[in-house]
């Protein structure tokens, strides 16, 4: 399974309704994110997180994301219109199998 798929069921189990919103580019041969930065987009009832851009990555790669999300244009816009942006880096340890790091950007 991969970092995109354990995002998706661990938000839809929490509650939110979640579409993928990457799209493989077949011309340029490359994944294209929705915005540059989300590879999930998560729609809750809840007022607060209603509505949730995720980027998923592994642990070791985290940082890196968390960087180009706050180095691109378009996060004080998504912001400024109420949307929440997480980063997700998923590890995998010996006990307790798959879990997240959930970064508030």
């Amino acid at each position: 399974m991969s970092p995109t798929q354990r995002s998706k069921k661990m938000m839809e189990e929490r509650g939110f309704l979640v579409a993928r919103v990457e799209h493989w580019n077949h011309f340029a041969k490359i994944r294209q994110d929705l915005f540059g930065i989300g590879d999930l987009l998560a729609v809750s009832p809840q007022k607060e997180y209603s509505t949730t851009l995720i980027q998923t990555t592994t642990l070791s790669n985290m940082k890196s994301r968390i960087q180009k999300i706050k180095d691109s244009k378009v996060l004080p816009i998504l912001k400024a219109a109420g949307w929440v942006v997480e980063v997700h880096g998923w590890r995998k340890l010996k006990k307790s199998g798959w879990v997240a790091k959930v970064h508030l950007c």
